[in-house]
C-alpha cells in the first residue's frame, strides 16, 4: 500500500471548507450573542438596584422590566447553547470527513445528518436571537409609553 500524496487530500480539504465557513459565521453570531448577554446582565444589575430604592408606584414597572430581562437572558442562553452546539457539530463534521477519507469508508448518510443537525441548531439559535430582539423592542416600547405618561402628568 503506497502512502497517500498531499494532492489526494486536496478534494477532502475543499469538501471540509463548508463546515469551516459555518464555524466562522456562527463564531461571529456567538460574539453578538455574548455581547447581548453582557448588556442584559449589566442592565439587570442596575435595574435591581432601582427596585430596591423604588417607591411603590415605580416598583411594579421595574419588576416588569426585570421579568422581561430574565426572559431575554433565558432566550440568549438558549441561542448561545444552540450556536455552540452548531459549532461543535461542524467541528465533528470536519473530523468525520477526514476520517471517512483516511479510513476509505462511506459515511455519506451520517455526514449529511451531522451537517443538517448543525444547520438546524443554527436555525434554532437564530430564532431565539430574533425573539430576544423583538422582546427587547417590546420592553423599550413599555419604557417609551411610561415616559410619555410621566410627561403628560
Amino acid at each position: 500500500m503506497e502512502p497517500a500524496s498531499a494532492n489526494s487530500y486536496l478534494p477532502v480539504i475543499q469538501l471540509a471548507i463548508t463546515p469551516v465557513i459555518l464555524i466562522s459565521g456562527v463564531g461571529a453570531l456567538m460574539l453578538t450573542l455574548t455581547n447581548r448577554m453582557g448588556r442584559i446582565v449589566d442592565r439587570t444589575r442596575g435595574l435591581a438596584e432601582k427596585v430596591r430604592a423604588a417607591d411603590a408606584a415605580d416598583r411594579g414597572h421595574f419588576e416588569n422590566q426585570l421579568n422581561i430581562l430574565w426572559r431575554r437572558a433565558k432566550l440568549i442562553r438558549i441561542a448561545v447553547t444552540l450556536a455552540g452546539l452548531s459549532m461543535l457539530l461542524s467541528c465533528l463534521l470536519v473530523m468525520a470527513i477526514f476520517v471517512d477519507v483516511a479510513a476509505a469508508r462511506n459515511f455519506a448518510a451520517p455526514l449529511v445528518v451531522v451537517f443538517l443537525g448543525s444547520v438546524v441548531c443554527l436555525f434554532a439559535a437564530l430564532v431565539a436571537f430574533l425573539r430576544d430582539v423583538w422582546m427587547s423592542l417590546w420592553a423599550l416600547r413599555l419604557e417609551v409609553d411610561r415616559a410619555r405618561v410621566k410627561i403628560e402628568d
